[in-house]
């Protein structure tokens, strides 16, 4: 409701407005396009993930000084600090990047946005930018209507530059023309409290636009027509530096704590990096000028002394947090506790999360990884047996005769509890995934994990048929039906063994091997394949009603073990590589109703 009261409040203000100067309306237009052509650019850069940007992230985030760098190029080539801010908090609710990492990649984020308004200042002022604009939209959408993806791609980057250049035209034009019937730096409040007022309005600013990019941009002409003053403009872009970390912060609120805890650090950084540059303004004033003598530059060349000043308050920012990291990280780890999880509910399937292929698919991984975890509960209590049992270092074989006790689990009520609801925010995770413009790999990939899901709600479907039988014959009075079903249980229990020492195995092809043993021996400990079954009918040591229970158990286990081992290589051992089905082959089995 109160978005809905903003939005109309908005386009009130801007009709009155119009109807109150043409010369605002050609401004407005110009942010409008400029915005525009950073929304272009947003789904050219979305185009071009999918696996290399997790590959490139993880090999570029894993320092301190890696993080920054990455920051400060990515800033630099999407133009957009919100926007890098954003997709970090994603891949962080993804569990891809860790808090040291994401940190990094705000402080080089906030260096990298500095280039916008040196592209502004030098190019965006300087020349005329219009004429190369539109041919840029021309090849942008001559690529936009291609059917190939990366030529999409390319076709919005094209674009968005096109729009971006064309709005800041519109936006100098306008107020180059403004200038004539109306004077805002008549309107200059000087002193220290016209420094805090110009800051907030620069901050009010860049909130209601989501870009502290489209800011500086309106901040830049206006100060190379005169509209404002030099130290009015440099209290605007103050304002604009910190305005930026709400489209963080809104990005965080649909994320997990990770988010948070990344919106909370680009907070900080921007909050002390704006009141140094406030408190020393007058010294930074002081250095700018000192450069621009260097560097050739006009005294009155108002608009390069602007970026000369941006670049340096967010350069002595860095300079004055990159100390206190590890201090600011323990901060936000007391600030932004991680909550007693609630197991039936997802940890990584966030908002956040779902914005790019490259996070959701990790995300959908893990939170498939947290199910199937969640189901060992059901699957070795249904077979009478404890996980701390299953996972110690004691022979299966010296444990499963002895562990005959009823653990009476009723595997519905857990299954409603720890399952089900999970279980369906996956699936409805994946069919939004699905939804957006994917490589062909990525769909074929969320279709393995749907079906590696759909497996494990069928195992536990399969413990349930099994478990009534298992607490039977394990404590029949017959040794032989009692020593199978002992064999029965404890071909799950090694799988699940297997699968457990995977999740910390430093040596993973070796594990993988272990596991494929197991997969390999599974049919073959079929009592019908191997003639188990038919020794015991022939010699008469169990009864029909016997055999026909183990014959079935013996078969459903078989297939339960397979599909454990499924699921398994699917979580433990390809998640490194994104693209990773060509070494895992998904075989349709049927349903255990």
């Amino acid at each position: 409701m109160i978005k809905k009261i903003i939005l109309f409040v908005a386009i009130t203000a801007l009709l009155i407005l119009f109807l109150y100067s043409e010369n605002l309306k050609e401004i407005a237009a110009g942010v409008a396009i400029l915005l525009f052509g950073m929304l272009f650019l947003e789904d050219g850069f979305k185009a071009f993930s999918g696996g290399p940007l997790q590959r490139l992230l993880k090999k570029t985030t894993d320092t301190l000084s890696k993080s920054l760098t990455f920051g400060i190029i990515s800033t630099s080539l999407l133009q957009s600090s919100s926007l890098v801010s954003v997709i970090t908090i994603s891949f962080m609710s993804a569990g891809l990047i860790e808090l040291t990492s994401g940190i990094g990649i705000i402080f080089g984020a906030n260096l990298g946005t500095t280039t916008g308004a040196w592209l502004i200042s030098v190019f965006g002022l300087k020349v005329k930018i219009s004429s190369f604009a539109l041919p840029l939209i021309v090849f942008g959408v001559i690529f936009i209507l291609q059917s190939n993806k990366k030529l999409k791609g390319v076709g919005y980057c094209l674009a968005g530059i096109g729009f971006l250049f064309l709005g800041i035209h519109y936006m100098k034009e306008g107020f180059e023309a403004f200038q004539g019937s109306i004077d805002l730096k008549e309107y200059s409040i000087g002193g220290f409290w016209g420094l805090i007022i110009y800051t907030f309005i620069g901050i009010a600013a860049t909130v209601i636009m989501q870009s502290s990019h489209a800011t500086l941009a309106i901040i830049l002409t206006a100060l190379s027509t005169g509209q404002i003053n030099y130290v009015d403009a440099l209290s605007l872009a103050i304002g604009a530096n910190i305005g930026t970390t709400i489209t963080a912060l809104v990005g965080a609120m649909s994320s997990n704590i990770s988010g948070k805890r990344l919106a909370g650090a680009h907070l900080i950084f921007n909050l002390v990096t704006g009141i140094v540059a406030i408190v020393l303004i007058n010294q930074f004033k002081w250095i700018v000028d000192i450069l621009a003598d260097s560097f050739g530059i006009a005294q009155t060349d108002y608009t390069l002394k602007l970026s000369i000043f941006h670049t340096i308050f967010n350069l002595v920012g860095v300079f004055i947090m990159i100390p206190f990291i590890h201090r600011l990280e323990i901060l936000l780890l007391r600030v932004y506790k991680e909550k007693k999880a609630d197991i039936s509910q997802p940890r990584y399937l966030t908002d956040a999360a779902i914005t790019y292929p490259d996070s959701a698919i990790p995300a959908l991984l893990k939170e498939t990884r947290h199910l199937f975890e969640n189901s060992f509960e059901i699957i070795s209590h249904g077979i009478n047996l404890h996980r701390r049992d299953i996972i110690s270092e004691e022979k299966l074989k010296a444990i499963v005769p002895f562990s005959v006790k009823d653990l009476e689990i009723d595997i519905d009520e857990i299954y409603f509890r720890k399952i089900k609801i999970l279980y369906s925010k996956i699936v409805e995770f994946a069919t939004s995934v699905q939804a957006n413009n994917l490589s062909e790999e990525n769909i074929k990939l969320i279709h393995h994990i749907k079906v590696a899901n759909r497996y494990i709600v069928e195992i536990i479907k399969g413990i349930k048929i099994l478990q009534p039988n298992i607490t039977k014959f394990m404590v029949s009075e017959n040794p032989y039906i009692r020593d199978e079903y002992h064999i029965l249980r404890r071909r799950i229990a090694k799988v699940i063994r297997e699968i457990y020492k995977a999740q910390s195995a430093e040596d993973i092809e070796f594990q993988h091997e272990q596991l494929l043993i197991q997969k390999r021996k599974a049919n073959l400990h079929d009592v019908l394949v191997n003639g188990t079954l038919d020794r015991l009918i022939r010699e008469r040591l169990i009864t029909t009603e016997m055999a026909t229970s183990l014959m079935n158990d013996s078969s459903l286990i078989a297939t339960i073990c397979e599909k454990m081992i499924i699921i398994s290589e699917l979580l433990y051992f390809h998640t490194d590589n994104i693209v990773f089905h060509e070494r895992i082959t998904v075989t349709e089995t049927p349903n255990v109703a």
